[in-house]
């Protein structure tokens, strides 16, 4: 038997919480759900949702995909409101972005913090290390280094969890 569980606009949640919060990572749901999630400041979400993405029609801040992976492939001509920024992960070899103002470049995977354990979770780390980066406010290259780090902790790691990085370290600092 398998459980799958889709939040719905019509979910009785407090979607007007949203105003107040810095950013929101969406990974599924319904239309009606990724639009109440718009009321963040920073909308991020992943591409293995284009679909969703599409059906929404609402402007996301960022889309997250993989470079490798086809099921996360970010395609452009599938939303009418490009977004800010487009992040594809490529692993150990780093990855690329290119944002709407037509800035484009590579970074760099940073280093596990001992041997590679694991890495299933190690995408959605970075994406929520690249969502949180985003809603202090650090500018994208920074806010993708800060990501990076956050994938290569959890890869070191057994799963997502296995081995979050340390709150307040020197790779969470904004300064």
């Amino acid at each position: 038997m398998r459980l799958t569980w889709e939040v719905s606009a019509k979910d009785r949640l407090p979607w007007n919480e949203l105003e107040e919060m810095d950013a929101a990572y969406v990974t599924a749901g319904n239309a009606g759900a990724l639009r109440e999630a718009r009321r963040a400041r920073v909308l991020v979400a992943t591409a293995r949702a284009m679909p969703l993405l599409a059906e929404a029609d609402v402007h996301l801040d960022v889309v997250v995909g993989s470079g490798r992976d086809p099921a996360e492939r970010f395609d452009p001509g599938s939303l009418t409101h490009p977004p800010h920024l487009v992040v594809r992960t490529d692993g150990p070899r780093g990855g690329s972005y290119e944002t709407n103002d037509g800035r484009a470049g590579t970074f760099a995977a940073a280093p596990p913090p001992g041997p590679v354990v694991d890495t299933y979770g190690a995408g959605d780390s970075f994406a929520a290390g690249l969502t949180f980066g985003l809603a202090e406010g650090l500018e994208v290259e920074r806010a993708l280094a800060l990501a990076a780090r956050c994938g290569a902790w959890c890869v070191a790691g057994r799963g997502p969890y296995g081995r979050p990085l340390p709150a307040g370290g020197p790779a969470v600092t904004t300064a």
